[in-house]
């Protein structure tokens, strides 16, 4: 079965496509904010448009605006297509691209979370956590690592608070990529395609008086 992979939760934007446990075809680019303008010609120009027996969405956590613009293009498609469409989150799709770059006991995902916080979770070498997720300021997201290994695109807060550690911390900033859905297992690729936020939303309802 071919898989079309979404990634847009960061300022990265990247699709791959995927069949019989090898990587067709990949773009990658770093959009900032501008997924909704690169995402659809980006699928556009994999083979055969990238179209796919399946697709599968980042949701998250991440970047709002950028999670909604994935899932809302997968949608899009799986329903032009008739294709089967699925959710996998960032967190293990960082970890796996970590451990697959540097074998560890466990690492540590800190991701941008707004506000001045990270997301962060830890997880073992067969991706199974170790931690729930939570959105942490850095100085408590330094205090909970406890040695670990850290990547993502996060960890430059951290760093940033390393001196005090006379940089002693393994800190590695990255991206998550669309292609390094090939290494998550399949438990991990099966979410439903909608978001997962981290942190409660910005704006509440307003109360009727």
């Amino acid at each position: 079965m071919r898989t079309l992979v979404i990634e847009t939760s960061t300022t990265a934007c990247s699709v791959a496509l995927i069949e019989d446990g090898a990587v067709l075809a990949r773009a990658h680019e770093v959009v900032g904010r501008g997924h909704a303008e690169r995402l659809i010609p980006m699928t556009a120009e994999l083979p055969n448009g990238g179209r796919a027996d399946r697709i599968l969405v980042d949701c998250g956590p991440g970047s709002f605006t950028g999670v909604r613009v994935g899932i809302a293009a997968a949608r899009g498609l799986a329903l032009g297509w008739g294709a089967e469409i699925a959710g996998f989150s960032s967190l293990p799709l960082i970890a796996a691209a970590g451990f697959a770059d540097r074998l560890t006991d466990d690492i540590a995902v800190i991701m941008e979370g707004g506000h001045g916080e990270v997301f962060m979770q830890a997880f073992a070498a067969d991706l199974s956590p170790r931690s729930d997720m939570v959105s942490l300021k850095p100085a408590a997201a330094l205090a909970a690592l406890a040695g670990r290994r850290a990547v993502g695109n996060g960890v430059r807060w951290l760093a940033a608070l390393d001196a005090q550690f006379e940089g002693s911390l393994d800190l590695t900033e990255a991206l998550p990529d669309a292609a390094s859905a090939i290494l998550l297992p399949a438990s991990l690729t099966a979410l439903a395609p909608s978001p997962i936020y981290g942190r409660a939303p910005d704006a509440k309802p307003s109360v009727p008086k």
